[in-house]
């Protein structure tokens, strides 16, 4: 580690440096990379690298103990590591994000939401607690169910994709419970992940990602207190929340996977640097930097859209975020494509490199809304129905 640069000051001492630390750490995260991805390995060494040099607390606003970083660094810094370690990344990227989230609700929620997200933000801040999301497998639905009983609720539920389990210490997500009043309300939650009731099921054996750790989680009759419920809203409905998530979230989710297809574009040049005369492999290298391109920018646009989290909630600007998602996810999948062709039968080789960034930029397929369900959702924006 060196010594004197930003990224290695104490808090406090001047500005911290989230994407000089990611370059720092890049190499080590590269070296390791198919290792990981050949065995189903999580990435626990990488987590143990971002807890060292603090990159679970960068995003936490410096008078709560946390580094400060804007919004967009975090973004970068993302996309740095994703060059690097696609895995290392898109598990970083599920833990960024709650941080992210509870910072806006911080910076503008009502006063009791500010107190709850400043205590939350206040613990990442101090312990580098880990956070931990199932938001992918639960969305506006919820799933798994709570039964009120005296001081919380009991709840029993499987959440899947829960990425950084292994090494996760609380996990946030919701249980859906019968309102007697207000019919099926979704309870979004908070659960310690070395409680009684939780067990991490080793079975994220996938495609691509394949060192996440995105393991299922089951809670089995799990006590929850009242003070660690946050928001209730009705199941399966829109909500205001998800105008936050839209902005907040997914330039941090996305920034991993235009990282991945930059990672590809390096390994294709180097591959084609031999035949770089024949016509077809500069018409296939300038495809592929025009997708890359459309991916980055419409990844700019995404970042503008959430302004360092001085945004007011609205469903046209979740459209837009949206409608940037699939370009980026549509544009970074066909660069890789694309990279791959660069490189050849090469490319089938798994020392190659390639083919697990083509492996791991199927991911971006899955997370919501994927393509098909966005243009329904967009189409009913744009005809004044409600979202969903």
């Amino acid at each position: 580690m060196r010594t004197g640069t930003a990224s290695s000051r104490p808090r406090g001492r001047g500005r911290f440096d989230a994407l000089a630390v990611a370059r720092e750490l890049g190499p080590a995260l590269a070296q390791r990379a198919a290792a990981h991805d050949a065995n189903d390995l999580f990435v626990a060494d990488s987590y143990a690298d971002f807890k060292a040099r603090k990159l679970f607390s960068a995003g936490v606003p410096a008078p709560l103990g946390g580094g400060g970083t804007a919004h967009p660094e975090l973004c970068a810094m993302l996309q740095e590591v994703a060059r690097c370690c696609g895995s290392s990344a898109l598990a970083l990227s599920m833990h960024t994000h709650l941080v992210a989230m509870a910072v806006w609700q911080w910076k503008h929620g009502t006063p009791a939401i500010r107190a709850a997200a400043g205590s939350l933000l206040g613990r990442v801040g101090a312990e580098e607690l880990i956070l931990v999301s199932s938001g992918g497998s639960d969305w506006l639905e919820g799933s798994g169910r709570a039964e009120k009983v005296e001081g919380g609720f009991r709840v029993n539920a499987r959440k899947i994709f829960a990425s950084g389990s292994p090494s996760g210490q609380l996990l946030l997500t919701t249980a859906v419970y019968d309102d007697s009043v207000a019919g099926p309300t979704v309870l979004h939650l908070s659960v310690p992940l070395d409680g009684p009731g939780v067990r991490i099921d080793d079975n994220w054996h996938t495609m691509g990602m394949r060192a996440t750790g995105s393991n299922d989680i089951t809670l089995e009759g799990v006590f929850v207190p009242d003070h660690a419920v946050g928001v209730r809203r009705p199941k399966g409905k829109w909500h205001e929340l998800f105008d936050v998530h839209a902005p907040v979230v997914w330039p941090l989710v996305m920034s991993v996977y235009v990282g991945v297809a930059e990672a590809a574009r390096l390994l294709a040049l180097g591959q084609a640097a031999t035949r770089r005369e024949a016509p077809i492999v500069q018409g296939l290298v300038g495809e592929m930097d025009t997708n890359l391109a459309d991916a980055q920018l419409a990844l700019r646009e995404m970042v503008g859209l959430a302004n360092d989290y001085n945004f007011a909630p609205s469903l046209e600007r979740s459209n837009k975020v949206y409608l940037c998602k699939t370009i980026v996810a549509r544009s970074a999948l066909r660069a890789v494509e694309l990279a791959m062709e660069i490189c050849g039968g090469g490319s089938f080789f798994r020392n190659a490199g390639i083919e697990r960034l083509f492996r791991d930029i199927q991911g971006v397929r899955f997370h919501p809304w994927r393509e098909r369900m966005q243009y329904v959702f967009s189409g009913r924006v744009a005809l004044g129905l409600d979202p969903v």
